[in-house]
Formats: C-alpha cells, sequence, structure tokens
C-alpha cells in the first residue's frame, strides 16, 4: 500500500507492506485522517517526543525505523483478522481508538512501528474498540471525533461547575474542542485568547462569547473584569479586606503547549485558579511555585480521554451538538502531506487539515 512514511526526520511517500490483521483486529480501508499537532511536535522533535515518554507508554517508536503516523480517522472495515467476532460488517463506516493490544502490550495506532496510522492506505483496528458511524455524519466530520474528545476529556477533568468563569489560551484544534465541550456544559461567559485572527473567527464560531488578541488586551485583565460579574449580570459584592469586587471562580485551559505559557498564566491568575493543561509541550518548561503557592492554584494535566467519553463524542458530533465543520480547512492525498505540514505552522490559513488516501 501507499503511505506517507516519517522516515529519518522527514516524511516521505513510500509503497509499504499491508498490515495484516491478527486475532481479534479488523483490516480497515482510511477513508480520511486528520492531522493532529502532536504529529507536527513528533516530526520537528522526534527524539524529545521518545525520550519524555514513561517507559510503558504504548506510543513507543524506534525513530531509526518508518513509521506511519495518523491517529485521527475514520474508516471502512474490509476484513476480520481470525477468532474476531465479525459484529462489524465488511463495508461498515467505523472510528475508534487508536490503540491495540497486542502480547499483553499497549500499542498506539499511528506511533507506532508495528502498527500503521491513518497516513496510509490501510490500518489494522482492534474490532472490540470500533464504533459504527451513523448513517448521515459525514465521513470527515466523524473523523474529528478523536480531537473533540481530547476537549471533551479536558472539560470532564475540569469538574466545571455552572458559576465558574473559563478562560482558554490557544485556540487551535485542541482549543476550539474545549470551547466545544464547555459550550456544552452551559458555562459562561467563555472566554478565549489567540494571536491568530482566523483562529479567534473559529472560537466564535464554535461557542466562545469573547475573544481576546493578547497582542493587544491582557487576557486575565479581561478575565478578572468579566468574572466580576454574577451570573445575572450584576456587580460581585464587594471584598472589605480588599475593596475590590469578589470573583467568581476561574479555570484556565492550557491549549498552547509552548514553555513559558503555564507561568505567564501563574503571574496573571487570580487567587484559586483551576488550571487544565491539555497543551502538549515538547521541550522544557520552568515555572515559578512560588506563584502557584501564593495564589493556591489548582495544577491539573490532562491526555487523550477514556473510551466512554469517545463514544459520547462520536455521537454528540453525529447530534449536531458539537460544531466539526468549520474547522475542516483542507482536504488533501497522501503526496500533499508533507506540504500540509508546512502550512499547519501558519494558525491563520487552517485548523483541521484531512487527509485522504
Amino acid at each position: 500500500m501507499r503511505a506517507v512514511v516519517m522516515r529519518r526526520g522527514e516524511l516521505v511517500v513510500s509503497d509499504v507492506s499491508d498490515p495484516i490483521p491478527g486475532p481479534g483486529e479488523v483490516l480497515v480501508k482510511t477513508l480520511a485522517c486528520g492531522i493532529c499537532g502532536s504529529d507536527l511536535h513528533a516530526l520537528k522533535h522526534g527524539s524529545k517526543f521518545v525520550d519524555s515518554l514513561p517507559e510503558r507508554s504504548s506510543m513507543r517508536m524506534d525513530l531509526t525505523r518508518d513509521v506511519v503516523m495518523g491517529h485521527e480517522f475514520c474508516a471502512e472495515v474490509l476484513e476480520h483478522g481470525p477468532k474476531t467476532p465479525k459484529r462489524m460488517g465488511v463495508g461498515s463506516r467505523v472510528c475508534a481508538m487508536p490503540i491495540i493490544a497486542r502480547q499483553g502490550a499497549m500499542l498506539s495506532v499511528g506511533y507506532s512501528n508495528e502498527v500503521p496510522g491513518g497516513y496510509g492506505e490501510r490500518m489494522v483496528l482492534a474490532e472490540q474498540l470500533l464504533l459504527p458511524v451513523a448513517n448521515g455524519l459525514s465521513t470527515q466530520r466523524a473523523a474529528l471525533t478523536e480531537p473533540m474528545a481530547v476537549g471533551f476529556h479536558a472539560v470532564e477533568k475540569a469538574h466545571i461547575q455552572e458559576v465558574d468563569v473559563p478562560l482558554v489560551i490557544g485556540c487551535g484544534p485542541v482549543g476550539l474542542a474545549v470551547i466545544n465541550a464547555l459550550r456544552l456544559k452551559d458555562v459562561h461567559p467563555i472566554i478565549a485568547a489567540d494571536f491568530s485572527t482566523r483562529r479567534r473567527e473559529l472560537a466564535l464560531t464554535v461557542g466562545a462569547d469573547e475573544v481576546i488578541d493578547p497582542g493587544e488586551t491582557s487576557p486575565y485583565a479581561r478575565w478578572t473584569e468579566l468574572a466580576a460579574l454574577t451570573l445575572a449580570g450584576e456587580r460581585m459584592p464587594v471584598n472589605p479586606l480588599s475593596g475590590r469586587p469578589r470573583l467568581r471562580p476561574g479555570v484556565y485551559f492550557e491549549c498552547v503547549g509552548v514553555p513559558g505559557v503555564i507561568d505567564q498564566m501563574m503571574v496573571g491568575a487570580s487567587s484559586g485558579c483551576r488550571f487544565v493543561v491539555a497543551g502538549v509541550c515538547m521541550e522544557v518548561d520552568q515555572i515559578r511555585p512560588i506563584l502557584a503557592i501564593t495564589k493556591e492554584l489548582n495544577l491539573q494535566f490532562v491526555l487523550g480521554y477514556s473510551a466512554e467519553e469517545f463514544a459520547s463524542t462520536l455521537n454528540l458530533i453525529a447530534e449536531g451538538d458539537i460544531v466539526t465543520e468549520p474547522l475542516i480547512t483542507g482536504h488533501i492525498g497522501l503526496d500533499e502531506v508533507g506540504q500540509a505540514f508546512r502550512d499547519l505552522a501558519s494558525p491563520d490559513h487552517h485548523a483541521k487539515i484531512l487527509v485522504e488516501p
């Protein structure tokens, strides 16, 4: 089959062997696969990516060997491996969590030398993880299940309450997924910040109440102004000790993954804020703990999603509750993947590019 291979830090279109489904697995045809920011990091910072993973991580890769990335996909069942119940018939359109268990070890689809991802014409998936794509739901929208589930999980981990005021720092695909999930929780105002005009526009489209250009306005100052208002829009009571209005609880979502951002957020945060870190930073970062200590900040790191959250996300997309269509800004074939990686470096042009082998 043809596939885009990560080979010695470069992306190369190559002919590779077709994957063979083992027991409990299915062979599928890749219909659409999104390009994830983590894939951009893995290509640019391959060694750091691998070296920073826990020893038992499912994302084990030998970078001296070929890797076919791609873990945000919708696919079509082609055939079943041995001892597979065949609960999804040939021709079924499916989504699945990108993970397979083999010989007692978990392997990530798209981050493994043994299990190719969606930048190839075919993949193998675990049948027990397959979810049917509902009639009427487009292949392209279904392919956004995985990235949207990341945002859904981040918001679930925040244990957000109606009184909370969320601030989303970074409106790339992860930030947009978080905003989508916050809208479903009916918490307001949802404040989002990004330097990119295009990303701010998309943030409004998927549910942000107010967007901020950090180059012009401090998102933390604006958050403070809005957090000083009650749910009914009235001024919060004044704290007699400080003489300033009390503030509603803050929940800040870090969706950038660049060194220095968490520390900046700590500087800008009000006392008692909860941080949810969803951005994947591949560099060594530094924070000043005294900032978090004196403000009693709560720091939560998040990764991925549960099987239940993944299934719920697919259902919410099918029902139209999660906005996905505006996020799809490009459709490409395998020969264009290398250029797409370069294009995604510019946030004003693309949000999510789909590879359609």
